[in-house]
């Protein structure tokens, strides 16, 4: 085999490695973002609760506040809505990024009681 050859096979190895990783990152991120949808829309009194207290501390409720690079009624940071500012947008995100990082809203108040942000 010459080394052109060798060359491309390698490259064509690599670039099939490459979309079968991002194909299983796809596929995880939309299992867990699944996961989290289901757990936000059943929260319990406790959770909404929380909820309610956190966008109130941050926004005062706004889902058009604003505070340097961070956004809406939970003031995430703009990149995380990826261009999009809708309120159901800021509901999923704000949801996924708590259950993701603090397991829950409830977690995620008593982290902003210690910390004043979450």
């Amino acid at each position: 085999m010459s080394k052109q050859v060798k060359s491309i096979f390698v490259k064509l190895v690599a670039a099939l490695a490459l979309a079968f990783a991002c194909v299983a990152v796809a596929q995880t991120f939309a299992n867990n973002s699944t996961s989290q949808t289901v757990q936000a829309a059943n929260m319990s009194k406790k959770e909404k609760a929380a909820k309610r207290w956190i966008a109130m501390r941050e926004s005062g409720g706004s889902y058009t506040a604003r505070n340097g690079s961070c956004y809406g009624k939970y003031q995430l940071s703009i990149g995380y809505l990826h261009g999009d500012l809708s309120p159901k947008n800021q509901e999923r995100t704000a949801d996924r990024y708590v259950y993701g990082r603090y397991g829950s809203w409830v977690n995620a108040k008593r982290f902003w009681l210690a910390h004043n942000w979450y």
